[in-house]
């Protein structure tokens, strides 16, 4: 029998960097009875998977002896919020201002102190270098002291090892003073890292701070204010015009424009109507709306967004994997390369030992790894969290590196590119005209759950036609509905099944035909016996199919369309939205077809509903899922665009291009920079002071970079 697996969870504080994550892994692994770590640096999450013998009390206290705070969250499978429900608390620092945590007090006291020398040295010069060291000692005793945590647990080259090497070895030849400086421009950056990375992992967060705290909940025409997280499913919630929705739901009374804005980013408000759904956090701008709650708090749209987002960064890209194995070996090269630059010159050509020296320890701090080994992480964070406040989920890195890589792309036709649902496009006049035509077929559909009957009653209400009563209405197997309407008996059915009834002339028939060969399903109204006239139904495709398959052309990225539909039906909706149609396909058929593209060496998306074609969606480089906040949207595939919009396709893809731009460009200002001062540095022109500023400078210039992605907006909108 197996042993039991528990996941505990934790908030870490102070956890700023890819670095900050590595040691905090290793160091936690260290613990006996670990099975696994996980930590997720943009989220400053920490899950630890062990038997049970783990206490929350021994994870934290190896936190704190790398220089970090946390706090424990509910452990998974316990009663209560999980560490991703917008409902938990954050870490302890992380809820203060920036200018209060930990190293913004420890970086004021640095610099005090490190002004008060100044001064001290000034007005006593016989204690000026006893006043530098004081001043030493305050920012680096802290560094030196998590640097010997570090590398007691397992990580010994860490930034912070640099920074007490470096900082020790300029005290030795002389350069207290400026070694004072140098650490408190190391605590500078970090201090900046720290708000940086702040942004990030606040811009996901600040979704959950959008569901109201209340709700109102209506018991036996009772309304009762409540806290929102005690919201059961199946309760009956009133919203009022300009009130945020407090929990996911559909609603069951009243109609209204829902501002989506804040959750997706989209401009123009939704029309809501009874049976549609409602999410979270959105805003009712109409009358007073019914919902009956259909998701707990821990588990609405937001919520599974968020959690989401936190579990997709700790998927890390191929390029994140790369930077991650390149960084183990480039730090202790460094040390390598900074001490033969210490030593060589001297031992070999007779250069000045204090000059030497003083450059491998400026050659030390260049070295430092933190703005590479963030280029990415810190990018990817910020893509996932632009894409999610816009309906765009991702689950990992590696899927958003691909979605840029994309060649071809395989679309379901119902509900992706259609609507999934009919209409009635066509009302053709017989005996009567198109109104009657249209209210004899809504009586005889009252009540009927049928699509296509639903299709005729959603067009009468579109068009103000009343329904007369209908009686002795009933289904005829295979043809259609028969009853009486004002005594009179009248038939709504197939042409073939109408054909058997009452002859059909060939007007007639050549107009059914037109409307069939444009993949249109056509019902016959017979009335007195007689033709009345006929109404035809398509599911239409989505209103933005035609111009997101028209940026996807523009990329260069071939379209499909994979149904099972009769092929008729489907090149009609083809040719309409101009893209390639494979018909009457099973879903073993749907899988061959996109191994094939695959085959030509193209790199193909597939994107369906989330629950049919399951095969073709596991197959494809990435699978992605149309839904509208569903369950099944957003669990299921590689992405999923919540709001059902072909447009979504090719801002994803844009997004996913836009962040690999701007990963490479970080990769090129760390790599850049550290290259000119190293040269600058071996021959002369630059020291401690340049070559500080050059490792926090190029990480906060690549963290600022990063964080340009949070506000990035789809071109159409902008």
């Amino acid at each position: 029998m197996a042993a039991e697996t528990f996941e505990s969870r934790y908030r870490v504080s102070g956890m700023d960097c890819a670095g900050c994550g590595r040691k905090i892994d290793t160091a936690v692994r260290q613990l006996p009875g670990v099975e696994d770590v996980s930590v997720t640096v943009p989220t400053g999450a920490l899950r630890v998977r062990h038997g049970g013998e783990v206490t929350d009390q021994a994870v934290l206290g190896q936190l704190r002896s790398l220089g970090y705070d946390g706090e424990a969250l509910t452990p998974s499978g316990s009663a209560g919020p999980a560490a991703g429900d917008p409902g938990n608390a954050v870490g302890r620092e992380d809820a203060r201002p920036w200018w209060w945590t930990g190293k913004a007090r420890l970086t004021a006291l640095c610099g005090l102190a490190l002004l008060t020398a100044y001064g001290v040295g000034t007005l006593f010069p016989s204690v000026e270098l006893y006043a530098f060291l004081a001043a030493l000692a305050v920012g680096l005793v802290p560094v030196a002291w998590r640097a010997l945590s570090a590398a007691r647990y397992g990580t010994p080259f860490s930034i912070e090892m640099l920074m007490t090497i470096a900082a020790v070895g300029a005290v030795f030849i002389g350069a207290a003073e400026e070694a004072a400086a140098v650490v408190l421009l190391f605590l500078i950056g970090e201090m900046l890292e720290g708000v940086a990375a702040g942004r990030a992992r606040n811009s996901i967060q600040g979704l959950a701070a959008l569901v109201p705290k209340t709700a109102f909940v209506e018991v036996d025409g009772v309304t009762t204010e409540v806290a929102a997280e005690s919201v059961e499913i199946g309760a009956l919630i009133l919203i009022r015009p300009g009130d945020r929705v407090p929990a996911d739901g559909e609603i069951i009374e009243g109609a209204g424009d829902l501002d989506e804005a804040p959750v997706t980013g989209e401009s123009v408000p939704r029309r809501k109507v009874v049976g549609d759904p409602v999410f979270a956090g959105t805003i009712n701008g109409g009358s007073v709306l019914r919902v009956r709650v259909t998701a707990s708090a821990s588990d609405n749209t937001i919520a599974r967004v968020v959690r989401l987002v936190e579990e997709a960064q700790e998927s890390k890209s191929p390029t994140e994997r790369f930077i991650d194995r390149f960084s183990k070996i480039y730090t202790p090269g460094v040390l390598v390369f900074g001490a033969l630059v210490a030593t060589a010159p001297p031992l070999l050509f007779g250069g000045a030992w204090s000059e030497w020296i003083y450059k491998g320890l400026a050659v030390l701090l260049i070295g430092c790894p933190c703005a590479l080994v963030i280029s990415t992480p810190a990018a990817i964070a910020a893509g996932l969290s632009a894409g999610a406040r816009r309906g765009l989920l991702m689950k990992g890195g590696a899927v958003l590196e691909t979605l840029g890589k994309i060649t071809a792309i395989a679309f379901d036709k119902t509900g992706t590119l259609t609507a999934g649902k009919p209409v009635v496009t066509d009302l053709v006049a017989g005996s009567h005209d198109s109104s009657a035509l249209l209210s004899l077929a809504a009586a005889l559909e009252t009540g009927s759950s049928h699509p296509l009957a639903l299709a005729i009653l959603a067009r009468a209400e579109a068009d103000a036609i009343s329904a007369p009563p209908a009686a002795a209405t009933h289904a005829i197997a295979g043809e259609g509905v028969e009853g009486e309407v004002g005594g009179e008996r009248i038939f709504l059915g197939s042409p073939q099944a109408a054909a058997r009834r009452v002859p059909i002339s060939p007007a007639q028939d050549a107009a059914i035909a037109a409307l069939n060969a444009e993949g249109k399903t056509v019902s016959v109204l017979i009335a007195g016996g007689g033709i009345a006239g006929f109404l035809a139904m398509r599911d239409e495709a989505r209103p933005d199919a035609v111009a997101g398959l028209a940026d996807l052309k523009a990329r260069g990225i071939r379209t499909i369309m994979l149904t099972g539909d009769n092929r008729r039906t489907a090149e009609a909706v083809a040719a309409g939205l101009g893209i390639e149609p494979r018909a009457e396909l099973l879903p073993q058929d749907k899988l061959v077809i996109v191994k094939a593209l695959q085959a030509e060496g193209l790199v193909v998306a597939k994107v369906g509903d989330g629950i049919n074609d399951a095969p073709a969606l596991a197959q494809a480089d990435v699978g992605i899922a149309m839904g509208g906040g569903t369950d099944v949207a957003l669990e299921t595939a590689d992405a999923a665009v919540l709001h059902g919009r072909v447009r979504d396709i090719p801002d994803m893809i844009a997004l996913s291009q836009g962040v690999m731009g701007n990963i490479r460009q970080n990769i090129t200002i760390a790599l850049g920079l550290k290259a000119v001062f190293l040269v600058t540095t071996v021959i002369g022109v630059t020291g401690l002071w340049p070559a500080i500023l050059a490792d926090t400078g190029a990480t906060v210039f690549v963290t600022a970079n990063a964080m340009r992605l949070l506000r990035w907006t789809p071109r159409h909108q902008t």
